[in-house]
């Protein structure tokens, strides 16, 4: 039914044949697009030839170490230039990237690289005393230590001296036999990156979920898949975008997430777009300082993250005239967030709505949409999205249901879990994503909630979400979180934790607001004022970690 409401000009599907593997869409897309700039960084830019040859480099080198085609190699890096140095580099010496989110604790970091079977690593030097904490217990046998400053040129010795000296921010650490980055690119240079037969059922990417749901599953993404979700991606926006004028993405969340990997790092190098990285977005003003040296022409975010940044006063100041796509993902954009920030840069925040096991992108709001319309849009080409029930049959039509997906960008399954992967994969080759959502006659996807978050109060379902966007409506209220508590009479009501804006918000406020928006059973029981809320390093707020606070 969706493709009626298509924008004109996006196919029903999509074709991804042009490239055999992402390396190749890699070396066609450098070549062709060799002196635009590719990646911008505290200062530095680096153009596309400039990413070939030092990815070359850093290719050449982990094949000099004699690993063998498909050995998996992980990448534990805030957004720095080294990052896709070294992506491409691996993915074009046939090799998986194991992807390593660099604020891991030592036990989670030990059972990603222990499940992922990585053999080697580069990491930041900032968060080396954790991998020296594990490796003994790890497959890991090459080790290459990055340095913030590495490639930022006169600039870097400056920066790691802040960083080392300064801000001290570099811990001490001793692993053996480690390697600097710039040596690895210097070793690398006098080697030949051999030519790799890598094909569509080969894999790119080990993917590993936030690990929110209990252990850390890793997401097998072949290159296929992430082909495809670039087609699917592509062709989303070539009727809105002009192929021949580069674009300037501002890459704020992690590349390391799967937002930010696919739409940011290699829509980027499929449309010849520069990346202007965000290294800390946590440092807001630091942030809208540098959003206010770049004209760009494409934001991508969450909704805590664009939250932030309108509530610094210096984000006014900064010029949106070339902004025409704003994208919003990772979690629910929530109403009040997309006014304000339609209202302060003229362009509409569009929802998509992605997991790490589609690579991630399922559904998108038309581009041209000229209002918030609290929905995730339509599947996307070559995508189907079903509703079902918890019997797995399809919801009744306007009813709630879980959503699955099927599409040439669903993951082959976990890695190493046979199990987890027949708990969500099913043999029509549709994929349970956890959410629950419904759907309108035009096709159009709303998520109500995750499966595991909703309540049930008095026999009634309830979401969270749907409590979060009517209280976050209120101008006092900065952020806020719902969870279920135990009741005698009702199961669970819902408990709202709120981190206020406005210093006079008071709890009789809310109850007002809540009364005159929301039926009595969906009214929070409790309110808890907080001055922060748990997230996750994207800046998801971590309701789980408010529940567990709760049961002690």
């Amino acid at each position: 039914m969706w493709l009626k409401h298509y924008p004109p000009g996006v196919p029903a599907e999509v074709d991804y044949s042009q490239y055999r593997s992402l390396g190749e869409l890699f070396e066609r897309n450098t070549a062709k697009y060799h002196d635009r700039p590719a990646y911008t960084n505290m200062g530095r830019t680096i153009s596309f030839g400039e990413l070939e040859r030092l990815s070359q480099a850093s290719g050449a080198w982990l094949q000099g170490k004699g690993l063998a085609r498909g050995a998996r190699v992980a990448v534990m890096m805030p957004n720095c230039l080294q990052y896709p140095v070294c992506v491409f580099g691996i993915l074009r010496a046939g090799y998986v990237v194991v992807n390593v989110n660099p604020l891991y604790t030592a036990r989670e970091l030990e059972h990603q690289l222990k499940d992922s079977g990585s053999e080697a690593i580069v990491i930041l030097e900032n968060f080396a005393h954790v991998l020296e904490q594990v490796i003994a217990r790890t497959p890991v046998k090459h080790v290459v230590i990055a340095s913030l400053g590495d490639l930022l040129g006169a600039k870097g010795a400056i920066v790691n001296f802040v960083v080392r000296r300064v801000k001290k921010l570099v811990p001490r650490w001793e692993i053996p036999d480690t390697i600097r980055f710039n040596a690895m690119i210097r070793e690398g240079e006098r080697l030949d990156l051999k030519r790799v037969a890598v094909a569509h059922d080969d894999i790119a990417f080990l993917q590993y979920t936030g690990g929110t749901t209990g252990v850390s599953k890793g997401a097998v993404l072949l290159h296929r898949n992430i082909l495809a979700n670039l087609e699917q991606a592509a062709a989303w926006l070539r009727p809105f975008v002009d192929e021949d004028e580069p674009q300037a993405i501002v890459t704020a969340l992690p590349l390391y997430h799967i937002l930010s990997l696919t739409a940011n790092c290699l829509l980027m190098m499929k449309a010849g777009g520069c990346n202007i990285l965000i290294t800390n977005p946590r440092d807001i003003p630091g942030f809208v300082k540098e959003l206010r040296k770049h004209k760009f022409t494409m934001f991508t975010g969450v909704n805590t993250l664009f939250n932030a940044l309108m509530n610094h006063p210096g984000f006014a100041k900064i010029d949106f005239s070339g902004l025409k796509v704003a994208l919003g993902g990772g979690m629910p954009v929530q109403k009040a967030v997309a006014d304000r920030w339609k209202k302060m840069t003229g362009c509409t925040l569009i929802e998509a709505y992605g997991l790490s096991e589609t690579s991630p992108a399922v559904t998108i709001n038309p581009l041209d949409l000229k209002d918030y319309n609290g929905s995730i849009g339509l599947p996307i080409s070559s995508t189907e999205v079903v509703l079902r029930g918890d019997d797995g049959k399809d919801a009744p039509s306007g009813s709630p249901g879980e959503i699955w997906v099927r599409g040439p960008q669903v993951m082959k399954g976990y890695w190493n879990s046979p199990a987890e992967t027949a708990r969500v994969l099913g043999p029509d080759g549709f994929l349970a994503t956890g959410d629950i959502g419904e759907m309108d006659e035009k096709g159009y996807v709303r998520i109500v909630d995750r499966k595991k978050d909703m309540l049930l109060v008095s026999g009634f379902n309830v979401y969270p979400n749907e409590i979060e966007a009517v209280v976050a409506m209120l101008p006092g209220v900065l952020e806020c979180a719902v969870i279920g508590v135990p009741d005698e009479h009702s199961g669970e009501v819902p408990k709202l934790f709120v981190v206020k804006r406005d210093a006079s918000l008071t709890e009789a406020d809310i109850r007002a607001h809540c009364e005159a928006n929301l039926t009595g059973y969906k009214r929070p029981k409790y309110i808890e004022f907080r001055k922060e809320l748990p997230k996750t390093n994207v800046g998801k707020i971590l309701r789980r970690a408010l529940r567990e606070e709760a049961k002690t």
